[in-house]
């Protein structure tokens, strides 16, 4: 999940928070990463994103949980039609891994193509899921955040950690959560960055 603009919810850090919370009615949060700032991708003239990452166990099937991502992020003041792709918004939600579904559908695909390219998709999913095997690539989450460090050690500058009383407190008190186990790990449903 990520935000670089103000949504209904307020400041990025807020939206992310309010939205996790908007994800447990979907299923049961599994686990959440820590908050990190990170560089934008594609546009470089907006503000850096807030990212984090939510491990949801759900029984919703793929296209109906993108449904309903989608409709959340409706709520939040994010409409994709009328959008810049890769550009500034008010809140965006992937689905990075559902288990070991492999979909490559248009306007869905799971895994997130572009997951092992991203260190500010990386490295909070190593938080939550270090274990998790990613369809495609046949890695682990960690094997596949080491080797992207190994080719651009600059990038892990690019995420940096977020100290967040609200997104602490949206989580009972902690930050990241257990492991994942078999449910989806919650980002953007089509991956527009």
């Amino acid at each position: 999940m990520g935000a670089n603009l103000p949504s209904p919810a307020g400041a990025p850090e807020a939206t992310l928070a309010a939205a996790a919370e908007r994800l447990a009615s979907l299923g049961r949060i599994a686990g959440r990463s820590s908050l990190y700032s990170t560089k934008p991708v594609g546009i470089a003239d907006q503000p850096r994103f807030v990212n984090a990452v939510v491990a949801l166990e759900t029984d919703l099937a793929p296209h109906t949980l993108l449904n309903h991502l989608l409709a959340i992020e409706l709520e939040f003041g994010r409409d994709r039609s009328t959008g810049l792709l890769n550009g500034p918004r008010t809140l965006d939600l992937d689905i990075l891994l559902m288990g070991d579904l492999c979909i490559h559908e248009s306007g869905l695909e799971i895994p997130h193509p572009r997951l092992a390219e991203r260190t500010f998709v990386l490295i909070p999913l190593n938080e939550v899921a270090p274990q998790a095997v990613v369809p495609r690539h046949c890695k682990t989450v960690a094997e596949l955040l080491e080797t992207l460090l190994e080719r651009s050690e600059s990038e892990a500058h690019a995420v940096v950690p977020i100290q967040s009383d609200v997104w602490r407190a949206s989580a009972g008190g902690g930050t990241a959560g257990p492991a994942l186990s078999n449910g989806a790990e919650s980002g953007e449903p089509h991956g527009h960055r």
